[in-house]
């Protein structure tokens, strides 16, 4: 995981159990004092909700608990590894990406980051600037010229 991972789900976990958690408390009573519980709907979300905050809090508890994190600052860019920025061509297309490779809690393709584990990441650890990387993905096939790599975005 990376420093930034760790960083975002140490936050997501203090949200969780000091804002949430003790809102839902304050939810579930509010609920509960409006009488019969069998058919107050409020309650049952509330007590769902409570479901999904606790078993959100184990999880990342377990995640963070688990955790390796890899400072990447002292890394050198002469290959891709865990934690780098690699700013790719597509030979076909000639369209230009940029990706970073995070764990997998860290994954988000909207934002540029990618699993170590994605297909794209497993092609391109270990290769070095101006190397060419073949991602066979289900649809189709792309091949990859790796431009620059880079640390911290």
């Amino acid at each position: 995981m990376t420093p930034r991972g760790h960083a975002l789900l140490t936050e997501e976990l203090e949200r969780l159990k000091k804002i949430e958690r003790p809102q839902n408390i304050a939810d579930i009573a509010e609920a509960r004092a409006h009488g019969d519980l069998s058919e107050n709907a409020e309650y049952h979300a509330a007590k769902e909700r409570q479901g999904f905050i606790e078993g959100r809090i184990r999880a990342i508890g377990g995640k963070l608990a688990d955790a390796q994190v890899v400072d990447t600052s002292n890394l050198s860019t002469e290959k891709v590894v865990f934690g780098a920025t690699v700013n790719l061509l597509d030979v076909d297309t000639d369209e230009e990406k940029q990706y970073t490779i995070v764990g997998r809690d860290e994954a988000d393709l909207k934002n540029g980051t990618i699993s170590i584990h994605s297909p794209v990441a497993r092609a391109l650890i270990s290769r070095s600037v101006g190397d060419f990387a073949e991602v066979i993905a289900p649809a189709k096939t792309v091949e990859y010229e790796i431009l620059k790599i880079s640390f911290g975005g």
